[in-house]
This record gives structure tokens, sequence and C-alpha cells, in this order.
């Protein structure tokens, strides 16, 4: 064999060695990135439900609205309300924001500097749900009394049993409150994992 076609041979050899690699490296990439979007996928679907609960409660909530008549019963309406519409509007929108980082697109760098900064957001919403959730509950206690009972616990006064049933509630929110943020950091802290990979 010739010296000439020795080095077409060899030229052609390390073309397609690049190709394969280019190949792999996509392939990977793509593996990746599905891993990473599958670990968003669960909580989304919850928390999509989750929504559209809260959205149903706001609409029978709006639909009612009236039957709240006095200005602590509309004071409560309008956070409960608020609550309702907005949480689940941020906690999707964050969701969307970390899901969204497309490794392939982004150098290394850049997808780790999008991963810290939608990192930051989607904990710092879920904390913020966390506290809100405390003041939800007391604040729709009084309107739910009202539009499905008829009744003003404010003037009513409190029993034993109501006093109890909250202390219990709040005892349970708070466990499941730390638990759910648990959750989503372990969620997190595995999507991060699988981008750090990338940089072995």
């Amino acid at each position: 064999m010739e010296l000439e076609e020795m080095k077409t041979l060899w030229r052609e050899m390390s073309v397609q060695i690049d190709e394969q690699k280019q190949l792999t490296d996509a392939l990977i990439m793509d593996m990746t990135q599905q891993k990473y979007t599958q670990k968003f996928g669960k909580i989304t679907t919850y928390e999509t439900v989750g929504a559209v609960i809260c959205f149903t409660i706001a609409l029978f909530l709006i639909i009612n609205f009236n039957r709240l008549d006095t200005w602590y019963l509309i004071s409560c309406g309008i956070f409960t309300l608020g609550y309702l519409i907005t949480l689940p509007i941020l906690v999707l929108r964050s969701l969307k924001s970390i899901k969204s980082i497309h490794i392939g697109r982004n150098s290394y760098k850049e997808s780790i500097i999008g991963f810290a900064k939608a990192k930051k957001h989607l904990l710092l919403i879920q904390k913020l749900g966390i506290y809100c959730n405390f003041i939800l509950f007391l604040t729709c206690i009084p309107v739910a009394s009202k539009l499905l009972g008829n009744k003003d616990i404010f003037l009513t006064g409190g029993s034993l049993w109501k006093y109890g049933f909250i202390l219990i509630t709040t005892i349970v929110m708070i466990f499941v409150s730390k638990w759910g943020y648990r959750c989503y950091k372990n969620m997190i802290n595995s999507a991060e994992n699988i981008l750090k990979e990338l940089e072995d």
C-alpha cells in the first residue's frame, strides 16, 4: 500500500471516529436530558392536579363570594382566593423553568448556572408555600364554615373540639410540610447530580 493511500485511509478513519464520537456524545446528551426531565415529571403531575383542585375551589369561592358578609370574612376570603390562584401558578412556573433547562443546547456552565437559579427560585416558592399554608388553614376555616354551613364561627365561638382539631391539624401540617420540602430537595439534588455527571 502506497503512502498516499495510507494517508487517505487514515483521514477517512479519523473522520469516521469523529462522527462516531459526535453521535455518541449526542446520544449521551439526549439520554441525560431525558433522565433530567423525568425527575420532575411525577411532581409536575401532582402539582398540576393540585392546581386544578385549587382553581376549582377558587371558582366556587368567586361564585359564592357575596355570601361573605362581614369585613373579617371578606378578608379571609380574599386571602384564600389569592392563595388558591397565585401559589399553584408560581409553583407550576417554577417547575416549568427548572424542567426547561436544555442540556444539549447550552454549555455545561450555562446549564449549571440556569439550574442553580431555577433551584433557588423553586425552593423559595416552596418555603413561601409552607408559611402561607398555615395562614390559609386559619382563613379557610371561617370561609368554609360560612359557605358550606352558613355559620360565622367568629360569632358562634369555639368549642374544645374545634380547638383540638386546629391543634392536631397544625401539628400534622408541620410534619407534612417538612416531608414535602424534603422530597423537593431530594428531587432537586438528584437532578443536580445528573448534571454533575456530565462534568466527568
